[in-house]
């Protein structure tokens, strides 16, 4: 099943379920279902994260919020510096929507394109939109559902990914160059996939390393992404010059200044919820005393839908037109490569 939603507001929960149940009802004789998203600013959490955070009262909107705290809008992402867009054309300039924001936000707090749920009727399952709204106006979210009754492994293999010999770097997964969809492509018609899905997992002995799903644009991916691996606070504490009275001018202390901001509107969170001790406080006090690599909750693994919605019977990955899986280090790697581990799934 696909599904187009409004959404009402720029960030919004929505219950994908709820809409799902609305036109059909077929979703309640399968066990499990796969939720994907097609878009770089709205997906998933995995269900044993929303399970977590629904049960300790907070739900879901205080978790993203202090990411979004983090990357607060219009804080000098190069994302949104349109102007030097060369992808964009002058009249693309003009509806672009600046979203810097969101999009390290959707990477940080572990958002995800495709998402596979154990089917519990009464339990809604959340996209989580992030830029909803374009200049006041609602855009338009597609999401797809395919609901099944098993899983079966059909093929493993592992691709090496050449990665440079910066410490700091992120890789396009999807690049034409590296011919690494071709090659997914092949599989999966090798094997007769018509709807299934790929799962891209970083192999056991990779590290300071992760997968996220997003938009691979330059100005986003080599700049603002490594900035925040460089320095988490970097956008919280841009924002905070205009908007906080505080001496940013002494260097030493810069760390220190945004974490106390970040503190401050955290605890203002917790008032607003009647919220003192909890699983969330626990989450920051792990969040500001560690590096971005560390607290970034970016994934060892992403996953791909595959679907043979636009040719019946022939099975090839179904995703967003701005949609890339991305390997993402924040070391060197031995050998100048990653190594990732490809599972090709049938779901019946």
């Amino acid at each position: 099943m696909s599904l187009e939603i409004q959404p009402g507001a720029r960030f919004e929960l929505i219950d994908v379920r709820k809409h799902a149940a609305a036109q059909s009802e077929v979703f309640d004789r399968y066990p499990r279902a796969l939720y994907c998203s097609f878009h770089t600013t709205a997906g998933y959490l995995e269900q044993s994260l929303a399970t977590r955070l629904t049960r300790a009262t907070l739900g879901i909107a205080p978790y993203v919020s202090l990411f979004q705290t983090l990357f607060p809008a219009g804080a000098g992402y190069r994302h949104d510096d349109l102007h030097l867009r060369e992808e964009l054309s002058d009249d693309q300039r003009t509806i672009e929507p600046r979203n810097g924001d969101a999009h390290l936000a959707f990477i940080a707090a572990g958002l995800r394109n495709c998402v596979k749920y154990v089917n519990r009727p009464r339990q809604p399952v959340y996209l989580v939109d992030l830029d909803g709204m374009n200049r006041d106006r609602p855009r338009r979210r597609r999401t797809s559902i395919l609901a099944f009754n098993v899983e079966k492994i059909v093929a493993r293999e592992r691709l090496r990914v050449a990665v440079s010999a910066h410490p700091l770097d992120s890789v396009n997964i999807k690049d034409p160059r590296l011919g690494l969809y071709a090659w997914l492509d092949e599989l999966i018609t090798h094997h007769g996939i018509s709807k299934g899905r790929i799962q891209l997992t970083l192999a056991a002995g990779e590290h300071q390393a992760g997968l996220t799903m997003n938009e691979y644009e330059t100005l986003l991916m080599r700049h603002d992404l490594i900035e925040v691996l460089r320095n988490p606070f970097r956008f919280i504490s841009e924002k905070g010059r205009n908007l906080l009275a505080d001496p940013w001018t002494i260097p030493n202390k810069t760390i220190d200044y945004a974490k106390y901001d970040l503190v401050r509107l955290f605890n203002e969170c917790c008032d607003a919820f009647h919220i003192n001790e909890s699983l969330m406080e626990r989450v920051l006090a792990r969040l500001i005393a560690v590096p971005a690599r560390r607290f970034l909750q970016m994934k060892r693994s992403v996953s791909l839908l595959v679907s043979d919605q636009k040719v019946p019977g022939r099975g090839m990955i179904a995703d967003g037109t701005y949609q890339s899986p991305i390997l993402v280090q924040w070391r060197k790697a031995a050998g100048g490569q990653r190594l990732i581990d490809v599972t090709l799934t049938r779901l019946e």
